[in-house]
């Protein structure tokens, strides 16, 4: 019975369509032959069981709106167009080009986006964690800017500048931003490796997905930032629920698509972290002035 909801729900979003959704509907009518990867996708959006970071997970809503940015469609989930767009990416990176989301092309959109993170890499290939930077690297964050929930008073001077940039971009350009001061606030900075491994140790979480044992905060580079919450839960709550209520605004969706102009990649499983990458692919401070 389950199922045959699930199915009824994913067919009635891929033909139904109405004033409102003048875009999506465009999306269904452009490539028809699609339309069946386009209802597996429909179903699967919101029944796949997984754990693709560990923890069980139902459905990938939550990743969609990272998808459609590596795609470059705006196309719903459900839609042909993106199961055609999906199939593209799936023949390109020598997967089987069904347009049906799976496992193995998620693995394959996650490769991409970890690569993009020049911290991670350097732990993949056994680099040293790096040292903090010098204190005359970093930048008071002003008050405004800083979220009550955490207070963080520190970030890498280049990185604040291209903060401050991206945060006025999204007021400009995003409604929601421009009428809520608090979204874009950030509630963790630069982190001393010191502090931090007490903090970790005290919890006894310092290899899990909540803090690892060397964080790219310790850069001065990684920031966390407020895109929502659901009530009750934190700022940064990991549950499925919470990081898809994130997902689903139209702030995190303005940082999916625009925060690369500023220097910002993302982290998947985490709609709040953002890391910096600097204009020569990595995230080292300037040179020390002679």
């Amino acid at each position: 019975m389950r199922l045959f909801l699930l199915l009824i729900s994913a067919l009635a979003t891929v033909l139904v369509s109405g004033p409102a959704r003048a875009q999506a509907e465009f999306c269904d009518r452009q490539i028809e032959d699609w339309g069946g990867p386009a209802l597996a996708n429909g179903i699967s959006l919101h029944s796949l069981e997984w754990a693709p970071f560990g923890s069980a997970e139902w459905g990938w809503e939550t990743y969609v709106p990272l998808i459609q940015q590596e795609l470059g469609t705006g196309c719903a989930a459900s839609s042909p167009v993106f199961a055609r767009r999906l199939a593209d990416f799936q023949t390109a990176h020598q997967l089987p080009s069904t347009g049906v989301f799976d496992q193995p092309t998620f693995q394959t959109f996650r490769g991409l986006w970890q690569e993009r993170r020049p911290f991670i890499m350097a732990r993949v290939r056994d680099e040293p964690c790096p040292e903090p930077p010098p204190l005359y690297q970093l930048g008071y964050l002003v008050a405004e800017e800083e979220h009550a929930d955490r207070l963080t008073r520190l970030l890498r001077r280049d990185v604040l500048e291209a903060y401050r940039q991206m945060v006025a971009a999204a007021r400009a350009e995003v409604p929601e931003v421009a009428n809520d001061r608090e979204l874009l606030q950030i509630f963790s900075g630069f982190r001393d490796p010191e502090a931090d491994a007490a903090r970790c140790a005290a919890a006894g979480n310092c290899d899990g997905l909540r803090r690892a044992v060397c964080s790219p905060h310790r850069t001065g580079t990684a920031v966390d930032l407020y895109v929502g919450q659901v009530v009750g839960l934190g700022v940064d709550n990991t549950s499925p629920p919470s990081r898809l209520h994130m997902s689903r605004g139209a702030t995190y969706r303005w940082l999916v698509k625009n925060a690369g102009r500023f220097g910002f990649v993302p982290y998947a499983f985490e709609p709040w972290h953002w890391e910096w990458v600097s204009p020569t692919g990595g995230y080292a401070g300037p040179a020390p002035t002679p």
